[in-house]
């Protein structure tokens, strides 16, 4: 990784925005802007701001789950957290150890043929590693009914850096949908977590559009950080048609998240032309792959460690990155999913060059 910084731990947002004060909502989050090495500094409520009619902003509406429960391996106490469902009704999980602070700290997965009981009758067993997860991710035969598992005894999963349990209303974004089948993200698209109807509402009367996605997002490392693996994910012809009109049209495709990122540049031919897909992506977006649709990204401020920066890079490149990661800790933004939001775009009119690790 080429941006070297260090995250104090007094960054880390610890509640969300609308728990830090009367009257505050969640758009009460700073908004780092950049353009390159420019950086301004900005209220998240400024953000339509910041756009202009023609613009297009990428959202995921993927929910959250409650996807974090307890279980027991004999008669040890474990924590479950479910990641990915797999085409064969198998689920990706990751085993944890519960820390006696309301959060988690890691357990090697498996071995092969490993039994977690969990309530409702719901039984685990370990199957093999998931490829490119390491020894903490592992594909699981499950006997029971996961939806109804996690919504009956799931809680949203958290890490230690947050100060409290929280409910699933708080890790759900204004574009979440419900889908039939239960499915969902193991852990909240949080970069459009600041967005309020409010603000949905005046940036639509400015004339910004909005292109829906979906992408599920799985259960990243908070320990030891991965490159992203497989996830399931859908651009709808609909959402296809207004991406591409919105850059022929002179507007800036502005991705709300890395998921929307990786969701459309799936999607985009070598033309750069993007088409309605779905299935399993495996992209990973670096600066060697470049990218070929995106202009800009509203994304949250990301650990040194974590394979999204590969992905910032790739967009806005490796000097703007680390400038901007200098600006964020010299005027102390918060970190994590609860934290303060940087919205990269491109530093002339237009659109980026593509599919190169210098585009900007």
């Amino acid at each position: 990784m080429t941006v070297s910084v260090r995250i104090p731990e007094e960054l880390s947002a610890r509640v969300p925005a609308e728990q830090r004060g009367p009257g505050l909502d969640r758009d009460a989050v700073r908004l780092l802007v950049s353009r390159g090495t420019d950086v301004r500094h900005r209220d998240f409520a400024q953000l339509p701001g910041e756009l202009r009619a023609g613009d297009l902003l990428v959202v995921n509406t993927s929910p959250t789950l409650a996807a974090a429960v307890d279980g027991r391996i004999g008669h040890a106490r474990v924590v479950v957290h479910f990641s990915t469902r797999g085409d064969d009704g198998r689920w990706a999980v990751e085993l944890r150890d519960p820390d006696g602070r309301g959060t988690t700290r890691p357990r090697t997965g498996g071995p092969e043929g490993t039994v977690v009981v969990l309530p409702g009758g719901v039984r685990l067993v370990w199957e093999e590693p998931l490829a490119g997860g390491g020894a903490r991710l592992w594909w699981v035969r499950v006997t029971g009914d996961v939806p109804a598992l996690l919504r009956g005894h799931g809680r949203p999963i958290r890490y230690s850096y947050t100060e409290r349990d929280q409910p699933l209303s708080v890790y759900q974004t204004v574009f979440a949908l419900p889908y039939a089948d239960g499915a969902g993200s193991a852990e909240m698209p949080s970069a459009a977590r600041p967005f309020t109807a409010r603000l949905v509402a005046e940036l639509v009367s400015r004339g910004v559009q909005f292109a829906p996605i979906t992408l599920h997002t799985g259960v990243a490392s908070a320990e030891s950080h991965e490159p992203p693996y497989p996830e399931r994910f859908e651009v709808p012809e609909a959402s296809a048609r207004l991406i591409n009109a919105a850059r022929a049209g002179g507007g800036r495709v502005v991705a709300v998240g890395t998921t929307a990122v990786r969701a459309v540049e799936s999607a985009a031919g070598r033309d750069g032309v993007v088409r309605a897909a779905s299935g399993w992506t495996d992209l990973v977006v670096t600066p060697e792959r470049g990218v070929r649709v995106v202009d800009g990204l509203l994304t949250g401020l990301h650990e040194p460690e974590a394979s999204h920066l590969l992905m910032l890079e790739a967009i806005a490149g490796t000097e703007a990155i680390t400038s901007t990661y200098a600006e964020a800790l010299g005027h102390f933004y918060l970190w994590h999913e609860f934290g303060d939001v940087h919205l990269i775009l491109p530093t002339k009119s237009g659109h980026a060059a593509r599919c190169s690790g210098n585009a900007w």
